[in-house]
């Protein structure tokens, strides 16, 4: 049974608090901080090594507030798949959280505006897909969470590959394509995540795919990261070594979905689809450091 609490119950010292702050973002830091911070770095391409600070900043912050907004939400849920998390472990009260929550929007934004204009907007953008996604429940059904997820991780990488860049107000076509091919390889492919969650979704209502069409879901995978992989390596113009590993490896992640169907199975797929995802997120610098070369 979750632990109720009327304030930072454990975070009364800096070092409880970092711990909560932590934990609102464990999950995601594989899935969201890592691969668009590579993301970023290569498609503007890093002005500077130390621009990679302000990027993993600016990620991290508007990270932050998508996971508070999303654990207020279905703090049920999270007592079921996810207990270390700062709700159900009793770390933070509902209350404070969701002051919390609201408190990082003109954070975001404060952060966003001192870096340019159009990182002001892809903050923008973040926040209402955030609320689309958790607060109007766009992640209750398969389809509308797809879409807004792959829109709302475009929106982290606009803001982060303009940060990276020397120019924080412009991208050039590199980095608009990289973002665009990112966003269509998040909307056909992020159910990946709802397997290890099925339990917690049933739960709670919602029709994701593994629920709705679990055969046919997990059939998809391997197929779709197949397609992704060949096309990328033409896209990006991969040698046809680095070519077939990359093929080599979607297929191995395809099918550990379809064939290992267990929560920790699936656990450990997911933890391969994100690595396969840093690596095609590293391509368009892999293409940049040929047309330097030549």
């Amino acid at each position: 049974m979750m632990r109720q609490t009327s304030a930072f119950a454990q975070s009364n010292t800096v070092v409880g608090f970092l711990v909560t702050i932590f934990l609102f973002v464990k999950s995601d830091i594989k899935t969201t901080l890592i691969p668009i911070t590579i993301l970023s770095a290569s498609s503007a391409p890093l002005c500077t090594l130390d621009r990679i600070f302000p990027v993993v900043w600016w990620i991290f912050l508007h990270l932050l507030q998508f996971d508070t907004s999303n654990q207020i939400q279905d703090v049920e849920e999270d007592a079921k798949n996810k207990p270390i998390r700062p709700l159900p472990a009793g770390r933070i009260s509902l209350a404070h959280a969701t002051i919390f929550r609201w408190g990082l929007v003109p954070a975001c934004w404060i952060i966003s505006v001192l870096h340019s204009g159009p990182v002001l907007f892809s903050s923008m953008a973040l926040v209402l897909f955030t609320i689309l996604y958790n607060e109007l429940q766009g992640s209750r059904h398969w389809l509308t969470k797809n879409i807004v997820t792959a829109i709302g991780f475009a929106s982290f990488e606009v803001g982060g590959t303009l940060i990276a860049g020397c120019d924080a107000r412009h991208m050039d076509a590199v980095g608009r394509l990289s973002i665009a091919i990112s966003t269509a390889v998040f909307a056909t492919t992020i159910h990946t995540q709802d397997f290890k969650d099925e339990e917690g979704d049933r739960l709670t209502g919602r029709m994701t795919i593994p629920i709705v069409s679990p055969q046919v879901g997990r059939a998809s995978v391997l197929p779709l990261l197949s397609i992704w992989s060949i096309a990328l390596s033409f896209v990006w113009q991969l040698s046809w070594a680095c070519a077939a590993l990359l093929l080599c490896f979607s297929v191995l992640i395809g099918g550990r979905f379809l064939l290992l169907r267990s929560r920790t199975a699936d656990q450990t797929s997911f933890l391969l689809y994100n690595m396969w995802l840093s690596v095609i997120h590293m391509l368009p610098g892999y293409w940049r450091y040929l047309r330097y070369q030549e």
